[in-house]
């Protein structure tokens, strides 16, 4: 017997494109508990803490060409190319 998230992931699959984006875009700001500064702070936090992992040689760098090309690539399998 599916769940009550399986029933409502799979109403939502009917919807148009357009009212899924809708909803998607309703619930992800539904999850935004902070505010736009609290927010920011974190991710300086975030930025911060990956920059002293790179700088102990514990995390390394990915030009950005090569994770925007990655990106697209996966988008592409998973929507096609339009």
């Amino acid at each position: 017997m599916p769940s009550k998230i399986e029933k409502i992931e799979n109403e939502a699959f009917k919807l148009p494109r357009k009212d899924r984006a809708d909803l998607a875009s309703r619930l992800l700001s539904s999850l935004e508990e902070g505010s736009k500064k609290e927010i920011e702070m974190a991710w300086m936090e975030e930025a911060e803490r990956r920059l002293h992992l790179y700088k102990a040689g514990k995390m390394k760098a990915i030009p950005a060409e090569k994770v925007f090309k990655e990106i697209r690539s996966k988008l592409k399998k998973k929507f096609g190319s339009k």
